[in-house]
């Protein structure tokens, strides 16, 4: 176990530094952040005054390693657009980007082993080939699209949820807010939700769908009938145990996915997440906020790889025995 978990954290630290070349690769072939920080009249002088205040007339392997070592403080820069710490940029929008994101999980996850489950033993039935056929909209249609059809159906002709932003919030503590303890924190939270996880959701489902139904077929799972045990036992204790194991892995991967992409969901909705934030850097070029919301996607990536990879290690009890006989 020790063996396997150096080997994924170094694994994991060698992604970040790949990452953070990729991040420092911005400051110095998208634009140049002096010029971007100084007005138009300003002398030779002040600019080269802000180039060695910022470390930029050092040589770039030290330029590089000094910027690892601020980004492992989380500390990010100035932003060229607001002229304010990114890491305070990010903190105010974060609480947004990982209710959003939490809540679209759980949807996605509940609802997605739930159909799946029932479909795989209900195959045949019409309301079966009912979500099924229904998935093909989560799986074909884009995020982008899906949010647009949901604002005009629930928003525009029926006027039952809002359209977009996120709706009265509450501050808890210094830095979290939080928009699932007002009434119409929770009504703006709906169609978000449901946009950013309903490719999420089929996904799973398909998946969960595919997974048993092969289970079913097993060896054991005969014998535990032959066994007289009741239907019920034999699907939810023998067969969605073993179902589960490889979803595990996708689970994670998706959940990753969901905080990655909340960046066109919270487009469609005027959501003030981080990725909106990101998608307003790019539109001004602000290098220092594109950087810092690379290194974090990638962050949180790789520690939720890093979870699912010891999670499948301990529930499935192969890796374990093979890492003993290594």
């Amino acid at each position: 176990m020790l063996a396997f978990l150096i080997q994924r954290v170094f694994q994991a630290i060698f992604v970040m530094l790949v990452v953070a070349l990729i991040a420092f690769s911005l400051f110095h072939y998208v634009g140049d952040p002096v010029l971007n920080m100084v007005g138009q009249e300003a002398t030779e002088a002040d600019r080269a005054e802000l180039r060695a205040r910022l470390g930029l007339d050092q040589p770039i392997p030290i330029q590089f390693f000094q910027f690892i070592a601020n980004a492992a403080q989380f500390e990010f820069g100035i932003s060229y657009r607001s002229a304010r710490p990114v890491t305070d940029l990010i903190v105010e929008r974060l609480p947004a980007t990982l209710e959003l994101a939490i809540i679209s999980a759980i949807f996605a996850v509940v609802m997605g082993i739930v159909l799946g489950i029932y479909t795989a033993l209900n195959r045949g039935n019409w309301l079966s080939n009912f979500i099924m056929t229904a998935s093909l909209i989560g799986v074909s249609l884009p995020t982008f699209l899906i949010g647009v059809l949901l604002i005009y159906v629930f928003a525009v002709e029926l006027g039952w949820l809002p359209a977009f932003g996120r709706g009265e919030t509450v501050r808890l503590g210094d830095w979290w807010t939080t928009g699932l303890l007002t009434t119409s924190g929770l009504r703006s939270l709906i169609l978000p939700a449901i946009t950013l996880g309903l490719f999420q959701l089929t996904l799973i489902m398909r998946l969960v769908r595919a997974e048993m139904l092969e289970v079913l077929r097993a060896d054991y799972i005969k014998f535990a009938r032959a066994r007289g045990l009741s239907k019920r036992v034999v699907n939810l204790r023998h067969a969605l145990k073993n179902t589960l194991i490889p979803v595990i892995t996708i689970i994670g991967l998706q959940l990753g996915t969901i905080i990655a992409f909340a960046i066109i969901t919270e487009t469609v909705f005027q959501w003030p997440g981080v990725g909106a934030l990101f998608i307003t850097a790019v539109r001004f070029v602000d290098i220092p906020v594109m950087a810092a919301y690379l290194i974090m996607i990638a962050l949180v990536f790789v520690v939720i790889n890093l979870i699912v990879d010891l999670l499948y290690y301990a529930v499935d009890p192969r890796l374990r025995v093979q890492g003993g006989a290594k």
